[in-house]
């Protein structure tokens, strides 16, 4: 629900615009139950009043110049108010053409009866703790998650307030013990305020780096400047508790998820087949990251004439995606599979796909696929399948 919401804002807003996702709590009048409301809010292009009357019926889009070049099937509203409904829940939504829009979603759940999860470190109690980051919403959700850890937290989201914030700390004698700082900052990237702050103020305090990025090309860098370990993007309390208990123990830190060895299949040819331009967007910076040539096709036809144009060899794997305009990828799938170059026919076809079920999974095998990859993409699982596919 929440991902289908989040990408239709990402979608009709443009650059420069601002989405904001907000869950608020809201009392019930039932014992044992809590009442939350789920708000995505966005500065898009909006809708127009009779639009909304159908935004959540199948195939409906509404036609505006605007949104031109914008790929989607349609569906993907119905299937959110499908989703609130199973789950008893209520829709609402608010729009204006050139000033954004707004859904609201409630539910009710069940609040959790069982033991309560510890998180306090004993180490850390009410020692100090800086947060750094440009958005004061992280900033305030990072503070609490320390705080849940049992420690002081405060928060600066310029590198001119965060040395000063440390410097005053020194002098008063109650130094920030954690660090917790952006890598990707307005002026100064978070490395740079972790030199500053271990060759000016504090040579002992643990430097934690957030980023939604990989960090190997820096990571030698950054320990130069002293950062202690890095963590991942979104931010999770189990996560942020694990890796400062992995640092104050000794323990082997495992922040980030461990990376397959794909160094034999770096330079392989990849084809995607995909007609979403963002979905374009993000699987081909996944497969560069990891050494991939990505060549993309929007819809089944052009990968067929793709494959069927290339010399054997050219490509190594093609990743087909299922809903495509003009030929979907069982269809396609057949076609190539059919091709008179029998080597070009044999190149072996992952289905990437929403559809995930096992029925789905057992089409995508009858088609002609060597297997299937369920989207959103879990990136462990993705080059899992990929390195069994094309064994050296």
């Amino acid at each position: 629900m929440l991902l289908n919401l989040v990408s239709n804002a990402v979608k009709y807003t443009p650059e420069g615009g601002t989405i904001n996702v907000r869950i608020t709590e809201q009392p019930v009048d039932r014992e044992g139950y809590a009442g939350y409301v789920f708000t995505v809010k966005d500065t898009g292009i909006g809708m127009s009043e009779e639009f909304l009357k159908h935004v959540f019926e199948p195939f409906e889009r509404e036609e505006n110049s605007t949104i031109s070049g914008i790929q989607g099937t349609g569906l993907g509203m119905a299937i959110t108010k499908n989703i609130v409904d199973m789950m008893n829940g209520n829709i609402e939504v608010q729009s204006e053409q050139g000033v954004g829009t707004q859904f609201d979603v409630s539910f009710i759940f069940r609040i959790h009866v069982g033991e309560e999860t510890e998180y306090n470190i004993p180490e850390l109690k009410n020692c100090r703790a800086l947060v750094v980051d440009s958005n004061p919403d992280s900033c305030e959700g990072i503070s609490n998650m320390l705080g849940q850890i049992g420690m002081r937290a405060e928060w600066a989201t310029s590198e001119e307030e965060a040395v000063v914030q440390s410097r005053e700390a020194a002098m008063l004698g109650d130094d920030f013990k954690v660090y917790v700082i952006s890598w990707i900052l307005p002026e100064i990237d978070g490395i740079e305020i972790a030199r500053k702050i271990r060759e000016e103020i504090d040579k002992e305090a643990i430097v934690i780096i957030l980023t939604a990025y990989d960090w190997a090309d820096i990571e030698d860098e950054a320990k130069a400047a002293g950062v202690t370990a890095f963590c991942n993007k979104p931010l999770f309390l189990s996560k942020l508790r694990k890796c400062l208990d992995s640092i104050l123990h000794g323990e082997q830190l495992e922040v980030q998820e461990s990376r397959l060895d794909m160094s034999h299949l770096k330079g392989a040819r990849i084809l995607l087949a995909e007609d979403v331009d963002l979905n374009q967007e993000i699987a081909v910076e996944i497969l560069g990251d990891a050494g991939f040539v990505t060549e993309v096709a929007r819809n089944g036809q052009e990968a067929v004439e793709m494959v069927k144009r290339s010399d054997p060899g050219y490509y190594q794997l093609v990743l087909m995606d299922i809903q495509m305009p003009v030929m979907n990828g069982y269809k396609a799938t057949k076609a190539i599979r059919s091709l008179k170059n029998r080597e070009l026919a044999s190149i072996p076809i992952l289905a990437m796909s929403a559809n995930a079920f096992e029925e789905d999974k057992q089409e995508a095998l009858r088609s002609g696929m060597n297997g299937h990859i369920a989207k959103p993409i879990d990136i462990e699982s993705m080059f899992e399948t990929l390195r069994k596919v094309l064994k050296p």
